[in-house]
């Protein structure tokens, strides 16, 4: 079993067309659950129809939960996570389309990797998304490729600086899921902390092809930047950027002390070294940059850490 988990807000939309190309794919044993996140007051009769024909259309294969009150993206991915109990469970965004194998290939990589590491590794398949506006037109054939994001660099250090795993593509295991033993307070996205978890205590894969239709449009949490925007908007303000390096170190503070049982001598050293830049001096942050691995993808964006750590 497969177990899917959507995180709903506001989404009547693009909901229909993404569930129904969740139920077309050719891995037949999967489940869905969606948790709708929108206030009662914000929901609209045309989620509410559409959802009620979707859970008439595919009875046992589909639940709809309704959050008693509003939880935020990352808490109600992470707690639809702890809740499930399927040997593999992904994540699904409301507004996205998947392709008809993108169960039945991510498992066959997932499997390969169980084969290799064994069933009691943690660990998490990731693939790359083709992103196209909001009917479907293509923009970019590769959502890595556009972000220039070196998808090799999956370690825990260069982790703890810069995630390059899409959410909505993430398959993980059941004993990746057994490790999410809170709920943090400080993580930057549900996507983020998973990696982070995976590369601690087990294994990251990448699966190179697109498995779904990234969907760009003006309502997304998150989503696809133009890479040439991307270098213009950071350049233009250092302050804001330092800020997202705390926001990473802070996320690094809580991880360590949610696992620090668990986590061995050199991993703490790691975690804790990042977690504290901000209190070093202005030539350790930058030696410790370079010396434990603490770096972004490509040279642009480690030369804007030079001038923002």
């Amino acid at each position: 079993m497969v177990e899917i988990i959507m995180a709903a807000y506001n989404g009547e939309k693009y909901i229909k067309q993404q569930i129904e190309s969740i139920m077309k794919n050719t891995y037949e044993n999967i489940h869905l659950t969606i948790y709708d996140d929108t206030k009662e007051a914000q929901t609209t009769a045309a989620m509410t129809d559409i959802l009620r024909l979707m859970t008439e259309k595919y009875g046992e294969k589909l639940t709809y939960k309704k959050n008693e009150q509003n939880k935020g993206c990352t808490r109600n991915f992470l707690e639809g996570l702890q809740a499930s109990d399927a040997e593999y469970t992904m994540f699904s965004d409301q507004d996205d389309y998947w392709n008809k194998d993108k169960v039945e290939r991510t498992l066959e990589k997932m499997n390969e990797m169980e084969n290799k590491y064994g069933k009691d590794t943690p660990l998490v398949v990731f693939t790359d998304a083709i992103v196209v506006d909001s009917t479907l037109n293509l923009i970019h054939f590769s959502f890595h490729r556009s972000n220039h994001l070196n998808t090799k660099r999956v370690d825990l250090a260069h982790l703890l600086m810069e995630n390059k795993l899409i959410g909505c593509t993430m398959m993980m295991n059941k004993a990746l899921k057994n490790k999410i033993i809170a709920i943090p307070k400080n993580a930057r996205v549900h996507d983020w902390w998973v990696a982070l978890v995976a590369a601690a205590f087990g294994k990251v894969g990448y699966l190179e092809d697109s498995t779904i239709l990234y969907r760009q449009h003006e309502d997304n949490v998150i989503g696809n930047q133009e890479y040439g925007s991307y270098i213009k908007k950071r350049l233009a303000s250092l302050q804001s950027q330092r800020e997202v390096i705390y926001s990473n170190m802070k996320q690094a503070e809580e991880f360590l002390e949610i696992y620090n049982m668990l986590l061995t001598k050199e991993q703490k050293s790691l975690i804790g070294r990042f977690a504290n830049l901000n209190k070093r001096n202005w030539f350790y942050r930058r030696y410790a940059m370079y010396r434990y691995g603490y770096k972004k993808s490509g040279v642009p964006r480690n030369l804007g850490l030079l001038l923002v750590l």
